[in-house]
C-alpha cells in the first residue's frame, strides 16, 4: 500500500491552490497535502482534492543544490508525458510548473496510482510464485521501455546516441568529488571520498572491458521500489521516479534491477535472500527473450559499475543529509549504506579483473 505522512518540508498551499485553480481543471480546490516517505532526491507529496481525488506532486528540493545534474523534475515530466503514447505503464501527468514563485522550486503533478510499492526487494509475505510473477513482469516492463524508439515519441534529443558509460564515468566522478567535500552543518565533518574511486574509474574507462555500445531510452534508476504494482495482480501499472532517465545503455537499467541479488545483508542495503541465486540468471534470460539481445556476457561489468553508481548515489544522500536537504525520512540511515556499497563495488571490480572474460558465475 502507498501511504503518505505529515509534511516534513512544508510548501505554500494557498499559492499552490491558486496555481491549480488557473491551470489544472482536473483538480478541485481546496487541497490537503501529505508527504510520502519515499523519494530520496525530490520531495514528493500526495494531494487530496476537495472531491477526495488524489494526485502526486514532485518538486525540486529547496536551497542551493549539491548537484546540478540531479533533481531534474523537468526531465521526469517530459519522458512520462512522452511515454503515455506507448505500452510502457506510466502515470498521467497534468502540468509542469517552472515558476519558482509558486511553491519555491519547479514541480509537476501526476495522477496517483492506487497500487503497491514494494520497498523491500525480498518481497516479504509473498509466496515464491507471486515473487517470480512480479519480478518477471518487472523485467518484461523494462524490455518494453527499451523497445521504444526515442524518435517515435519525440525524445530523440533526450540524450546522446552513444558513449553512455563514458559520460556516466565522467559525471559520477565530478558529482562524487563535489559530494565528498560537503560538510555536515552541525559537526563540520565532510562526507568523504569513495574508497578506491580512482582505481575503479580506471577499470571502468578501459575500452577493452567496457560493454559494446547500445542505445535505448533508459529509466536510470530502474528497481522494484520504483515500480507501482497492481493491488492484486502481478503486473506493473506504473514506473515512477524518472529524474535520471536519458538515452543510454540498456544494460544499466537491467543491472540496477538485479543489484539486490549481489548485496550482502545490511540494514541499509538489502539482500534478496528469499530467492535462489539461479533466479538472477533466469531474469537475465527472460530479459534477453523479451529484448532480443543477450546481456549475459557483459553482465558482471555492469554489476560492478552498478555497485559503484549505487555508492555515488548513497554518497549523494549523505551530502544532502549533511546540509539537511534530504527529502526522505530514512535519509540518515540510507547514507550509512555508502560504506558497504563501496566495499562491494571494489570487490566486484577485483573479481572482474581476475576473470577478465566477464563470464563470472552469478
Amino acid at each position: 500500500m502507498i501511504t503518505a505522512e505529515l509534511l516534513r518540508q512544508p510548501i505554500d498551499i494557498a499559492s499552490l491552490e491558486a496555481y491549480i485553480s488557473k491551470n489544472v481543471i482536473e483538480i478541485q480546490t481546496p487541497l490537503s497535502l501529505k508527504q510520502f516517505g519515499f523519494g530520496q532526491s525530490n520531495p514528493t507529496y500526495q494531494i487530496t482534492a476537495s472531491n477526495k481525488s488524489r494526485f502526486v506532486l514532485r518538486k525540486k528540493p529547496p536551497g542551493i543544490l549539491v548537484s546540478t545534474t540531479a533533481h531534474q523534475v523537468e526531465r521526469e515530466y517530459r519522458i512520462i508525458r512522452a511515454l503515455q503514447k506507448t505500452d510502457v505503464p506510466v502515470p498521467k501527468v497534468y502540468c509542469l510548473c517552472e515558476d519558482d514563485s509558486v511553491i519555491g522550486t519547479p514541480f509537476y503533478i501526476m495522477e496517483f496510482l492506487d497500487g503497491r510499492i514494494i520497498e523491500d526487494p525480498s518481497m516479504p509475505g509473498l509466496s515464491s510464485v507471486e515473487k517470480k510473477e512480479l519480478w518477471s513482469d518487472a523485467v518484461h516492463t523494462l524490455a518494453k521501455l527499451h523497445a521504444v524508439n526515442p524518435a517515435d515519441v519525440d525524445l530523440q534529443s533526450f540524450g546522446k546516441p552513444s558513449g553512455f558509460y563514458d559520460r556516466q564515468i565522467k559525471t559520477f566522478n565530478e558529482v562524487s568529488k563535489a559530494q565528498a567535500v560537503v560538510k555536515d552543518i552541525e559537526t563540520q565533518m565532510p562526507v568523504g571520498s569513495i574508497p578506491h574511486i580512482h582505481e575503479m574509474l580506471q577499470y571502468f574507462s578501459d575500452k577493452k572491458t567496457q560493454p559494446r555500445d547500445r542505445t535505448s531510452l533508459i529509466h536510470g534508476d530502474y528497481k522494484i521500489e520504483n515500480l507501482v504494482f497492481h493491488k492484486k495482480e502481478p503486473r506493473v501499472i506504473g514506473i515512477i521516479d524518472w529524474e535520471m532517465s536519458t538515452i543510454g545503455h540498456p544494460l544499466s537499467d537491467l543491472t540496477n534491477l538485479i543489484i539486490p541479488f549481489h548485496l550482502e545483508t545490511k540494514p541499509q542495503v538489502v539482500l534478496v535472500k528469499s530467492l535462489p541465486p539461479e533466479s538472477t540468471k533466469e531474469l537475465v534470460e527472460l530479459y534477453a527473450q523479451f529484448a532480443g539481445w543477450d546481456p549475459y556476457p557483459e553482465l558482471m561489468w555492469g554489476v560492478a559499475f552498478g555497485l559503484f553508481r549505487l555508492t555515488a548515489i548513497l554518497q549523494g544522500v549523505a551530502a544532502r543529509y549533511a546540509v539537511r536537504q534530504a527529502s526522505s525520512a530514512e535519509a540518515k540511515d540510507m547514507a550509512k549504506g555508502r560504506h558497504h556499497a563501496a566495499k562491494l563495488a571494489w570487490e566486484q571490480v577485483l573479481r572482474n579483473l581476475k576473470n577478465k572474460d566477464n563470464f563470472a558465475k552469478l
